[in-house]
């Protein structure tokens, strides 16, 4: 039971920093920015970039060079994010949102096949593989480089989410995520605050392929597909546009996940999870810390 729990937490974890983006997005731009599982692949190829150029990994270090790698390719996929919503969302801000959503499928496309085309159909090794001796703890093998990752993310989910509720910064995207007319009558520069909302969310998905790339150790260019799709049901989960409810929601179905497996077996996996997906939207669409906001006319 307690590895059950452990397993969950950890894909959890991922599932939470990658949905964050996401839910960041939504809450201040009402966008399901499908684009945003493929930040995650970029980041995933960026760090093994960068690794592949550094080569010569001792053991010893994997773990210091891996957290190096970590923030060069958050600055990367978080500059990539400003990128797309500058060149594919900004134009077509005040158009229907069937227009900025048919957008966000072909950039989606466009990061997909662009990988491909740069690296190969072939799925990749990557160059750091952390594996490990296992320790027990409460019945739960746990490695230490599992326990490393898991921390790792929950620094920049805390860290987030302080920014978000106690800086300057935060209010300013909470504000435009209410009433963003009212924000640029009040002084806010709309467009900056929104760019830096894409930074930050791609940049915890850059984080999350890196994770995710050296813990596996096998990336591909399809991969931030499924993982985009398993952050939006995250985020349906804990309630689109909240950060405390997606992270929550992230942890909340990589449990389901784990005892969903164990219980029906691995192929039932993702069936198990999107069907978790349809009756949330069925039963209690804003999720469960999410709250029901009525349309400006």
């Amino acid at each position: 039971m307690s590895q059950l729990i452990w397993n969950g937490l950890f894909v959890g974890s991922f599932y939470a920093l990658v949905a964050l983006g996401y839910s960041m997005v939504y809450g201040i731009m009402k966008l399901l920015n499908f684009a945003h599982g493929d930040i995650y692949m970029l980041g995933a190829f960026t760090g093994f970039a960068i690794l592949g150029a550094v080569g010569g990994i001792s053991p010893g270090m994997a773990l210091p060079l891996l957290l190096g790698v970590l923030l060069l390719t958050m600055v990367v996929t978080g500059l990539s994010g400003v990128v797309i919503e500058r060149v594919a969302y900004r134009p077509l801000r005040n158009a229907p949102r069937l227009s900025l959503l048919i957008t966000a499928v072909g950039a989606s496309f466009a990061l997909e096949y662009g990988m491909r085309a740069a690296a190969g159909a072939d799925p990749q090794v990557y160059p750091v593989r952390l594996g490990g001796t296992s320790v027990e703890v409460l019945g739960a093998r746990i490695t230490l480089q599992q326990l490393a990752l898991i921390i790792v993310a929950v620094v920049l989910m805390v860290g987030l989410n302080l920014l978000v509720t106690r800086t300057r910064e935060g209010r300013a995207m909470r504000a435009i995520a209410l009433d963003p007319r009212t924000s640029a009558l009040m002084g806010i520069d709309v467009n900056s605050v929104i760019s830096r909302t894409f930074f930050l969310g791609s940049a915890l998905a850059g984080a999350a392929g890196v994770m995710a790339g050296a813990y596996y150790g096998k990336i591909d260019f399809l991969m931030g597909f499924l993982i985009g799709l398993k952050a939006f049901t995250s985020a349906v989960i804990g309630g689109i546009g909240n950060i405390p409810g997606t992270m929550l929601g992230g942890l909340l179905l990589g449990l389901l996940e784990s005892f969903g497996t164990y219980w029906l077996g691995g192929e039932w996996r993702d069936v198990f999870a999107f069907g978790v997906l349809i009756l949330f939207l069925s039963v209690r669409p804003t999720g469960l810390l999410g709250e029901r906001v009525t349309e400006r006319v």
